[in-house]
């Protein structure tokens, strides 16, 4: 499976407006906020791409599942369960 994204990229800054109250308590606790940035902008790609993923093979998927519903999985006939 190919990557999300090249993770040995070099870091660059970028400029956030963050609800104030958020923030102050964050730091409270020290979170990394690029850290913890990170980490959430890669599950919420992860979740897209998957989405664009389904979209795209939609058709395929269908066909299978039709052909599943007429003709059975293969190799149901050496299932033992």
């Amino acid at each position: 499976m190919a990557e999300l994204y090249n993770s040995a990229a070099p870091k660059k800054a970028a400029n956030l407006s963050i609800n104030s109250d958020l923030l102050s308590k964050t730091r409270e606790l020290n979170i990394n906020l690029s850290a913890t940035l990170e980490r959430a902008l890669k599950e919420e790609l992860s979740k897209r791409e998957a989405a664009q993923w389904v979209e795209k093979n939609r058709a395929a998927i269908k066909g299978y599942n039709d052909f599943v519903e007429q003709h059975g999985c293969f190799g149901d006939e050496f299932r033992e369960f």
